[in-house]
């Protein structure tokens, strides 16, 4: 079974946000959310264990966005990322486990001593 395909879809600049109205339930997700979930091969790679953690993407934006057909959405982020498609399906999978989804992102980020900010570094100081 596929998703509905979302009924609005509302870029909100200043503030960073993409919503989206599926099934009349309104969902916002974050530009840094989409960019580090992207489905381009710079983050899933190009097959099983390819994958690429993002990170840094705290303070990027969406420029544009544009319709493929009726397929998804192309989504340009102010780092010059614009290679993920966004099915609509995605997005509204997006939006149904946006919470779990970046807890594990976080978590990852965690892992790998990587951060959301990209003016953040770790130093460690030894005895």
């Amino acid at each position: 079974m596929t998703n509905p395909k979302p009924s609005k879809v509302h870029l909100h600049k200043e503030s960073k946000v993409l919503e989206l109205v599926v099934d009349s339930i309104s969902y916002k997700l974050p530009a840094e959310f989409l960019r580090v979930h992207s489905k381009s091969a710079e983050v899933t790679g190009h097959g099983p264990g390819q994958e690429v953690l993002v990170d840094g993407k705290i303070h990027v934006a969406i420029e544009s966005m544009k319709a493929i057909g009726n397929y998804g959405l192309q989504i340009v982020f102010d780092d010059d990322h614009d290679s993920g498609i966004y099915s609509w399906d995605y997005l509204v999978e997006m939006c149904l486990n946006q919470q779990s989804m970046w807890n594990t992102y976080l978590e990852e980020l965690k892992a790998q001593e990587k951060h959301r900010d990209p003016h953040t570094s770790v130093i460690q100081f030894f005895p």
